[in-house]
C-alpha cells in the first residue's frame, strides 16, 4: 500500500491552522469548557476521517472535488452549533477563516512560481504564512471578540469583505498556472494589499466603537458615583439637620419630662420619652455596608423603591474590600435594582415588593428579585428578551461585567418571582 503522507500532512496542517483560527474568534456558547470541549472533537472526528482516506486510500483526487462536504460544511456547522451567536458573526468568523488559509495557499503558489516547483518548499512556505497570520489574527481577534457583544446589526454587510476576499482569492489561485506568472503576481499581492487594508480598516473602525462605547461607560460609572454621592450626602445632611433641632429641644423635652415626673405621671413621661425615641429614629440615616458608593446606591434605589410605594426587603452584609471595582459593581447593583422598581410599577401598590440580599463571604453573592406577574421570555443563553425598544441595556452592561470580571449571572422566573443572581 502507498502511503500519500504529502497530502495527508499537507491537509492536516492546513486544517489544524483552520480551527486554530475559528477558536480564536469564536464566542462559545455557555458553559464555555463544556461547548469548546465538544466543538475540538467533532472537528477532530471529521478531520481525522478525512485525513484517513488521504493516507490509506489514495483519496486527494477525490478530496480536491468533496472537501467541501467532508470538511468545509462539517466545520461551519458545528461551528454554528457551538457559537453563542449563531447568526452572521458565526459567518464572518468561518469566511475569515477561510480567506486566511486561501493566503496561505497564494502564498505557497506563488513561490512554487517565481522559486522553485517543490512540494516541499510550497509547504514551508504555506506553513510560515500560516504562522504570520496566526499572529496577524489573533491580534485582530481580541477587538473582534469584544464587538461581538456590542455590535447586533450590519454583520450581513461587514461579511460581504471576508467571502467577496475568500472567493476572489480561490479564483486566482486556480487560474493563476494560465496566466503570466508576472501578471500573477501583481494581480494576487495587489488583491492581499486591497484585502490587507480592508481588514484594517475594520479593525480601526472597531477599536474606535469600543474606544467610543468605554468612554460612555466610563462617563456612565462618573453620573452615577456622583449622583449617588450626592442623593447621599443631601440624605446625612437632612438627617444632621433633624437630629440638631431635637438637640435643641431637648432641654425643653427633659424640663416637661421632670415637671411630669414632679407630678407623679410616670406613665405620661414615659409616653412623652418613647415619642421623642420614635422621632429621632424615623430621621436617623441607614448605612447598609461600608462601601461609600454601593451604600449610596442602596440607600438612592431604596428611598426611591419606597417613595413609590414598593415595600423594600434588604439583609446587606459586605467586606470593607471588593474583589472588583466598586463603581462597576455600583453600575450592575443599578441596573438591578432599577429593573425592578420599573417591573413593580405595573403591580397593584399592594403587591409591590423587592428583596435584595447581598453577602461578601465565602464571595460575593446578590440576589434582587421582584414579583411579576406578566410572561417573560428568555433567549437561548437564559438572559431575559427585552419587549419594547430600548430596553435590556440594563441587562448588557450587567453580562459585560460578568465577562470582564469572571463573574456569573442567572435569571429565572419562579413562582410568580422573577430573580437575579450574581456571583462574583
Amino acid at each position: 500500500m502507498k502511503l500519500d503522507l504529502y497530502h495527508t500532512l499537507f491537509v492536516g496542517l492546513s486544517q489544524v491552522f483552520l480551527g486554530s483560527y475559528v477558536m480564536l474568534m469564536i464566542d462559545f456558547r455557555r458553559p464555555v469548557d463544556t461547548w469548546r470541549a465538544r466543538w475540538i472533537v467533532i472537528v477532530v472526528l471529521v478531520v481525522g476521517a478525512n485525513l484517513v482516506g488521504l493516507l490509506f486510500l489514495n483519496f486527494w483526487d477525490t478530496y480536491k472535488r468533496v472537501a467541501l462536504f467532508t470538511v468545509t460544511l462539517p466545520y461551519i456547522l458545528v461551528t454554528l452549533w457551538c457559537s453563542r451567536h449563531r447568526d452572521f458573526r458565526a459567518v464572518f468568523n468561518m469566511a475569515t477563516a477561510l480567506f486566511i488559509g486561501c493566503v496561505g495557499t497564494a502564498m505557497a503558489t506563488l513561490a512554487e512560481l517565481f522559486f522553485v516547483k517543490n512540494e516541499y518548499v510550497s509547504f514551508c512556505v504555506r506553513l510560515i504564512s500560516f504562522l504570520l497570520m496566526f499572529f496577524l489574527l489573533r491580534r485582530f481577534s481580541n477587538t473582534y471578540r469584544n464587538m461581538l457583544h456590542q455590535m447586533n446589526h450590519s454583520w450581513g454587510i461587514l461579511c460581504m469583505i471576508p467571502i467577496t476576499t475568500f472567493l476572489t482569492l480561490l479564483y486566482a489561485i486556480n487560474h493563476v498556472r494560465s496566466i503570466n506568472p508576472s501578471a500573477a503576481l501583481i494581480f494576487i499581492c495587489s488583491l492581499l494589499v486591497v484585502c490587507g487594508c480592508a481588514y484594517y480598516l475594520m479593525y480601526l473602525f472597531f477599536d474606535r466603537v469600543q474606544k467610543e462605547n468605554s468612554t460612555r461607560y466610563e462617563a456612565q460609572l462618573s453620573i452615577l458615583q456622583v449622583s449617588a454621592l450626592r442623593s447621599r450626602m443631601e440624605a446625612v445632611r437632612a438627617a444632621e439637620d433633624a437630629i440638631r433641632t431635637e438637640r435643641h429641644d431637648l432641654r425643653h423635652q427633659l424640663q416637661a419630662v421632670a415637671e411630669l415626673v414632679a407630678r407623679g405621671d410616670r406613665e405620661a413621661a414615659l409616653d412623652f420619652l418613647d415619642a421623642a425615641r420614635k422621632r429621632l429614629d424615623e430621621r436617623k440615616e441607614t448605612s447598609w455596608c461600608r462601601p461609600p458608593v454601593l451604600d449610596a446606591v442602596f440607600a438612592s434605589y431604596f428611598d426611591q423603591a419606597q417613595r413609590q410605594g414598593v415595600r423594600v426587603e434588604a439583609k446587606i452584609a459586605l467586606p470593607d474590600t471588593l474583589p472588583a471595582d466598586e463603581g462597576e459593581l455600583a453600575i450592575v447593583l443599578a441596573n438591578a435594582l432599577e429593573n425592578a422598581i420599573h417591573a413593580n410599577l405595573e403591580l397593584p401598590r399592594e403587591q409591590r415588593n423587592i428583596r435584595c440580599k447581598m453577602v461578601g463571604t465565602p464571595s460575593i453573592m446578590l440576589e434582587v428579585s421582584n414579583p411579576c406577574t406578566g410572561a417573560v421570555l428568555f433567549d437561548g443563553e437564559g438572559l431575559p428578551v427585552a419587549q419594547r425598544k430600548g430596553h435590556g441595556l440594563g441587562v448588557q452592561s450587567i453580562c459585560a461585567f460578568c465577562r470582564k470580571n469572571g463573574a456569573t449571572c442567572q435569571f429565572d422566573l419562579t413562582d410568580g418571582w422573577f430573580r437575579f443572581r450574581l456571583v462574583l
